[in-house]
């Protein structure tokens, strides 16, 4: 999902306390109907540049909408900022939209307060079955064992963008395999006067994202098989040890990013100022910010040795975006028409074009739009190489908990303090005790 979410994060645990009690959704009736059969609310992602870009990309979509079923949607595009505290306070007073994104890392958690509609045989019938989504997106719908609380909107995956006149100059032929690889080539442009890799140092999704593809990488958890928090185990230490160390002890990432939480790295590699980017699906983003396509390559993000593949080594988590209807809708017909047509062959690849993401639609995803050179990077990661963010009720918290932690540490390192094993481990400790008791 979008990185910029990580000010609603820092929230979570009290309201998803309450939330997790509670049945709200749509509407004040609890139930879910048809009284309201000729308007849906819709509550959508900043997944533009901005809000503007956004209703300029949703609106005329929306217009099509209205024209083929007769019904109007309200659209609201909420920041990522705000749109988790407002789904969670939607679930306690049932005063909430009928139908809204949400990012697929919070699946489970927001599965776990009772208040999405569950995607059942039957539901999923109702929009052209399951079989329609690729599986890693599935994956990312809700706890395992349950029906989904969501269906796949947009999928995308981290990469390595590389500037390729950087590289070139600092005598670089081709972009890094290995975090052994991407430390030796940012030496070199070190050398060169440019700061080799940008990352967001206080955005806690982002922390949480990377820490996690370095734990998978160290074949390490961050929870035990029975959905127990397992913060301080040795494989988890070193993987966050490593991440925090590409800037503390490998200096390829400034000292000022410890501080950067609203994407400030992208800007960076936008506008020249460094060499390398780790991110999701970032062409739009780029685009918008004036850097041309030609200017920039695409990778898989690097491994600690050999090539990624299925059941080997991770290189991204699953990422993306559901759609989800709060259960007690009143319009329950209405937003199962209004999934289907976004989740659609045709409207799937509008969307994801705008978005510079991948369709989790098996049959759009093979549209010839997403066979660029980058988007078949991106692709083969989710097919291969991606795994999904645990699926547990308490994941919300272990994004703020854990992603808390690594903040604190870039914290640290940009204040000269040294990083050991053992302050790692403690401030994965504090993280640990600070989650929901088992």
């Amino acid at each position: 999902m979008r990185s910029i979410r990580a000010a609603a994060v820092g929230a979570v645990t009290m309201s998803l306390a309450l939330a997790a009690s509670a049945c709200g959704g749509g509407s004040s009736t609890g139930g879910g109907s048809n009284d309201s059969p000729k308007t849906l609310t819709y509550w959508a992602s900043n997944q533009g540049a901005s809000i503007a870009v956004d209703k300029k990309v949703l609106q005329p979509e929306l217009d099509k909408f209205e024209k083929q079923s007769g019904i109007k949607v309200k659209l609201e595009v909420v920041p990522w900022s705000d749109l988790l505290n407002r789904i969670l306070t939607a679930t306690t007073s049932g005063q909430g939209p009928d139908v809204l994104n949400i990012g697929n890392t919070w699946s489970a958690s927001l599965q776990a307060t009772g208040a999405l509609l569950p995607w059942d045989a039957k539901n999923f019938t109702r929009i052209g079955g399951r079989d329609r989504f690729v599986d890693s997106a599935l994956g990312s719908t809700g706890a395992e064992g349950k029906d989904p609380a969501a269906v796949p909107l947009y999928s995308m995956a981290y990469a390595l963008y590389y500037n390729k006149e950087i590289f070139a100059d600092a005598g670089i032929t081709k972009p890094p395999a290995t975090w052994d690889e991407l430390i030796a080539d940012g030496k070199k442009i070190k050398a060169k006067g440019k700061s080799p890799l940008g990352a967001e140092g206080s955005n806690l999704s982002e922390n949480i994202h990377h820490v996690f593809v370095f734990a998978k990488q160290h074949g390490a958890d961050f929870f035990t098989a029975d959905g127990k928090a397992d913060f301080t185990n040795d494989g988890v230490v070193t993987a966050v040890k490593q991440y925090v160390d590409l800037m503390a002890k490998d200096k390829v990432i400034p000292t000022g990013d410890a501080e950067y939480a609203q994407n400030q790295s992208v800007s960076d590699f936008a506008k020249g100022k460094q060499a390398m980017l780790l991110w999701q699906s970032a062409a739009a983003n780029l685009k918008s910010q004036g850097m041309s396509d030609s200017s920039y390559g695409i990778a898989p993000v690097p491994v600690r040795s050999g090539t990624p593949g299925t059941g080997t080594q991770v290189n991204s988590m699953v990422a993306g975006i559901n759609l989800a209807v709060f259960k007690n809708t009143d319009n329950l017909d209405g937003a199962t028409k209004f999934v289907t047509f976004m989740t659609s062959d045709g409207e799937q690849k509008i969307l994801n074009t705008a978005y510079s993401s991948i369709p989790p639609v098996r049959a759009a995803q093979q549209d010839p739009t997403f066979n660029s050179a980058s988007n078949s990077v991106l692709k083969n990661t989710l097919a291969t190489s991606a795994a999904a963010l645990p699926q547990v009720a308490d994941e919300s918290q272990f994004e703020t908990t854990v992603g808390t932690a690594v903040k604190d540490l870039f914290a640290d390192v940009a204040a000269g303090r040294a990083v050991t094993t053992d302050s790692v481990k403690a401030k994965l400790l504090k993280a640990q005790q600070q989650m929901p008791a088992k």
